[in-house]
C-alpha cells in the first residue's frame, strides 16, 4: 500500500467544505458567425439551465445592448436542461458585437449591410467547386491539386451495374462491357471521393447558372462553363445518350473488384496504376461509364428536367455574350428535354445504386427545364418559347398536384422553377394551366411547413437534425424565402428565412459553423479524401458539409486505412437524438458535398441582394 505524503495527510485532516456532486455545466451562447444584415431579425441562443440577463459589447468591450432572456424554447439535453432566445433585432448598427450570458461569451459577429456580409460568400463557395475538378483543368488551389483520373478520356461503357442487399447497395453480377470508349473527362466529383453523378452536377449547374445570369462574376462564370462543358460531354446528341455516372462507389469482394469508396487516395494516383482487365484496382483507373438507358430511349424525367435546365441556364448566360454558343446550348436542352419518359416513368435514374441518392419526384424538374426552354428561348428569339412556357406550367400543376411535401434541396427543384415560372406567366402565355397565385400559394405551402417545424426546436431550424441533408436543406429554405418575397413582395418569411441560415452559421447546438473557412469555427476535418491528404494546414475553403444527423448513423464507422487522423469533439453538445461529429470517419456529418454546396451559393447570392 501507497503511503501518502505527511504534508497531503495533514491537509486531507482538514474539514473541508463539501464539494458540489458535480460542477455546474458552463453555459454556452451561439450566433451566426458570419453575422446578420441591417434591418432583419437577429436571434442567438443560450443553452444553460436558468434565464437571466444579458448584454452585447462592442469591440471595446462596451456594452452597446442589455435585455433578459425569454422562457426556455426547450430543453437540449441532459446538460443543457434549456435553450433561451436571446433576441438582438433592435441592435443595428453596424460594427463587431459579442454576446455575455451567464458567465459565457459568444464569438465575434458582424452587423452589416447584407451585400458585405453575404456576396463574399459567393465567391467562398465557388472556391470549393475549384476543388471538386477533375481531368487535365484542375485549378492547383489551397490544397494543390494535379491533373487527375486521364484515363476518363477513353473509357469503357459498361450496361447498368445490378444492386441488392440490406442497403441496396451490393452488387449482384460482374460489369458488363456494353461501348465505347467514351470521352467523359473533367467535370466536378460530387463529395468527399472521386464519382461523378450527372443528376448531382445539373442540380449544381442550374443552381449556379441561375445565380450567374442574375449576378455575372468572372469567376463562378469560369465553374458555370466547366460544368457545362463536362455536361456537354455525357449527353452524345449524335446517338441520343446520357451517361449518368462516371466510377462506381461499391466494389465487390465477390467479382474481385474495388470501388471508388474502398481506397482513401489523392485522385493522380489513380492515374499512375499499373492495372489490366481483372486486377482488383482495375476500375478504379479506368472507370465505368453508365448511361441513363439504351441510346435513343426514353430518358427518367428527373434527369431529363434538371439536364435541359442546366443546358438553358447556359443558353441565358451566353445569350448576347456569345449567341452561338448560347443556340448550342438550347439545341443540347430541347433534345434532353424532348426525350423525357412522362408515363409509366418507374424508379428514377439517379446514381447506381438508386440508394446512394433515392430521389422519387420528377414533376419539378420538368417545370424546371422547360421554364429554363422558354426563358432561354425568349432571350435567342426562337418561336418556341411559348410553347415550352405552357409545358413549365403543366408540369408546376402536375407537381402541386402530386403531393409531394419538400422543398428546395438535391431531390426538389421546384422552388427554384416556381420563381422563373411566375416572372414568365407575369408577362403573359395563353393556355397557360396555372397562373402566379397558385406558384405563390405553394410557395407558401413549402415555407409554412418549415415554420411549424421550427417552432418545435430550440434553435429554431425547420430541419430534422436526425436527417441527412440538415444543411442543405436549411439553406433550401433560406432561398425559397427570398424567392417567394421575390415573387410576391410578401416579406413574412424574411425571419424564419434568416434563421435558418443562422442554424447553419454557428447558432445551433454545436456553435459550428457547417461552410469550411467561414466563420470563427467550422469544420476541420472533413470526410474529403484531397482535403485530408493535403495536411491538416490546407482548408477546403467554402466547402458546406452535411451537418447534424441522426445517431444511430454514427455507430462503427471504420476509419479510412491511409488517411490521416483528425478528429476535433463536440460530444457534450449531441442532443434529441442527433450528433455533430468533426471527424474524418463521420461522413454521415462531415462529407461535403457539390449539391450541398450549390444550394448554399444561391442561399448567399439571394441574401446579398437588396
Amino acid at each position: 500500500m501507497r503511503l501518502l505524503p505527511l504534508a497531503t495527510a495533514a491537509a486531507l485532516a482538514v474539514p473541508l467544505a463539501a464539494a458540489p456532486a458535480e460542477a455546474a455545466t458552463p453555459a454556452e451562447v451561439r450566433v451566426d458567425q458570419v453575422g446578420y444584415a441591417l434591418g432583419e431579425a437577429k436571434h442567438a441562443y443560450l443553452l444553460g439551465s436558468v434565464p437571466g440577463p444579458f448584454t452585447v459589447v462592442d469591440e471595446r468591450g462596451h456594452t452597446v445592448r442589455k435585455g433578459r432572456t425569454g422562457a426556455s424554447l426547450g430543453a437540449w439535453n441532459a446538460r443543457y436542461p434549456a435553450v433561451f432566445d436571446l433576441d438582438l433585432s433592435t441592435l443595428d448598427r453596424s460594427g463587431t458585437y459579442r454576446v455575455k450570458a451567464a458567465g459565457a461569451t459568444s464569438p465575434p459577429f458582424r452587423i452589416d449591410t447584407a451585400s458585405r456580409l453575404f456576396r463574399p460568400l459567393v465567391r467562398a463557395t465557388t472556391e470549393f467547386f475549384q476543388a471538386q475538378r477533375d481531368g487535365h483543368d484542375v485549378i492547383p488551389g489551397r490544397l494543390g491539386r494535379k491533373p487527375s483520373h486521364l484515363a476518363d478520356r477513353t473509357a469503357t461503357v459498361y450496361a447498368e451495374p445490378k444492386f441488392a442487399g440490406e442497403g441496396g447497395d451490393e452488387i449482384v453480377e460482374p460489369l458488363k462491357p456494353a461501348g465505347g470508349p467514351v470521352d467523359v473527362e473533367g467535370g466536378w466529383v460530387d463529395a468527399g471521393d472521386f464519382v461523378k453523378f450527372t443528376s448531382n452536377t445539373a442540380y449544381s449547374l442550374a443552381e449556379l447558372g441561375f445565380v450567374l445570369r442574375e449576378d455575372p462574376d468572372p469567376v463562378l462564370a469560369k465553374e458555370v462553363r466547366f460544368g457545362l462543358d463536362w455536361l456537354d460531354k455525357v449527353w452524345d446528341g449524335r446517338t441520343r445518350t446520357l451517361y449518368a455516372q462516371v466510377g462506381i462507389g461499391t466494389g465487390s469482394e465477390e467479382f474481385g473488384f474495388l470501388g471508388d469508396h474502398d481506397v482513401w487516395r489523392n485522385p493522380q494516383d489513380d492515374d499512375a496504376l499499373d492495372v489490366k482487365p481483372g486486377d482488383p484496382a482495375y476500375f478504379v483507373k479506368h472507370r465505368p461509364v453508365f448511361p441513363a438507358g439504351p441510346a435513343g430511349a426514353p430518358l427518367s424525367p428527373n434527369l431529363a428536367g434538371r439536364v435541359a435546365a442546366a443546358f438553358a441556364l447556359g443558353a441565358q448566360v451566353y445569350a448576347h455574350r456569345d449567341p452561338r454558343l448560347a443556340r448550342h446550348y438550347l439545341t443540347e436542352a430541347a433534345a434532353v428535354f424532348g426525350q423525357a419518359k412522362t408515363s409509366g416513368v418507374g424508379e428514377l435514374v439517379t446514381a447506381f445504386p438508386h440508394a446512394y441518392y433515392p430521389e422519387s419526384s420528377w414533376e419539378d424538374d420538368l417545370e424546371l427545364g422547360a421554364t429554363q426552354l422558354a426563358l432561354a428561348a425568349r432571350a435567342l428569339k426562337d418561336p418556341r418559347a411559348n410553347g415550352w412556357a405552357r409545358d413549365a406550367a403543366k408540369w408546376a400543376k402536375a407537381y402541386i398536384g402530386s403531393g409531394d411535401t419538400s422543398t428546395l434541396n438535391l431531390y426538389d427543384t421546384s422552388a427554384l422553377a416556381h420563381a422563373d415560372l411566375a416572372g414568365l406567366l407575369r408577362t403573359g402565355v395563353p393556355g397557360a394551366a396555372l397562373g402566379v397565385r397558385e406558384l405563390a400559394a405553394d410557395l407558401r405551402r413549402q415555407l409554412d411547413s418549415g415554420v411549424e417545424a421550427a417552432k418545435k426546436s430550440p434553435f429554431r431550424t425547420a430541419v430534422a437534425v436526425t436527417d441527412f441533408d440538415a444543411a442543405s436543406k436549411s439553406f433550401g429554405f433560406a432561398a425559397t424565402a427570398r424567392l417567394y418575397q421575390r415573387v410576391t413582395g410578401d416579406t413574412r418569411y424574411a425571419a424564419f428565412g434568416a434563421q435558418q441560415r443562422d442554424f447553419t452559421l454557428g447558432a445551433n447546438a454545436w456553435g459550428v459553423s457547417l461552410v469550411v473557412g467561414v466563420g470563427s469555427t467550422s469544420p476541420q476535418c472533413p470526410h474529403h479524401q484531397a482535403a485530408n491528404l493535403a495536411g491538416p494546414s490546407k482548408v477546403l475553403y467554402g466547402a458546406v458539409v452535411n451537418g447534424p444527423n441522426g445517431a444511430d448513423n454514427f455507430a462503427d464507422l471504420p476509419f479510412p486505412a491511409g488517411a490521416k487522423e483528425c478528429t476535433r469533439p463536440y460530444e457534450s453538445f449531441d442532443g434529441q437524438g442527433s450528433r455533430y461529429a468533426d471527424d474524418l470517419s463521420s461522413w454521415p456529418s462531415n462529407e461535403p458535398a457539390i449539391d450541398f454546396t450549390s444550394t448554399a451559393l444561391l442561399a448567399f447570392s439571394l441574401a446579398g441582394r437588396p
